[in-house]
């Protein structure tokens, strides 16, 4: 009984300790590349980036009928392939689930197609919680 025990909380910790969680100079010396793109400076981003997904890789946020995935929450309806939507536009031309490893590259590219599409606006925090007052999410170490 008590290996039953130890197995079964090992089971529910462990995706737990698998997801990066990252800072927010992490996110910020990560994303550095796209400061002011789109005329979005890093510190708005930064904001949208931890109302969206709480800086974690791994986030996966289910919907009723699409899935988002990783730092940038992007979703499967649209941006990349699942099986959940095998007739997604996949604009990103990726799986969605490259979005949930520490290798940010393929994000990074796809955010920018969202951008270039959609806007910042795509990600609902940002009007609402990363519009004004940004000190809070400047890294003093960039």
């Amino acid at each position: 009984m008590m290996s039953f025990v130890s197995l079964f909380l090992v089971g529910i910790l462990f995706p737990a300790i698998q997801a990066e969680q990252l800072t927010t100079c992490e996110v910020s010396r990560l994303l550095k590349e796209m400061d002011n793109y789109r005329g979005i400076p890093l510190p708005e981003l930064v904001c949208t980036i931890f109302h969206t997904s709480g800086y974690d890789t791994q986030a996966i946020v289910k919907n009723n009928e699409s899935t988002e995935y990783g730092l940038f929450q992007i979703s499967n309806k649209l941006w990349c392939r699942s099986d959940q939507i095998p007739q997604s536009e996949n604009i990103c031309d990726i799986s969605c689930d490259k979005f949930l490893d520490g290798e940010l590259t393929d994000d990074i590219a796809c955010a920018k197609k969202i951008l270039d599409i959609k806007g910042i606006d795509y990600w609902l925090a940002h009007e609402a919680l990363c519009s004004e007052n940004l000190e809070q999410w400047r890294c003093e170490e960039l």
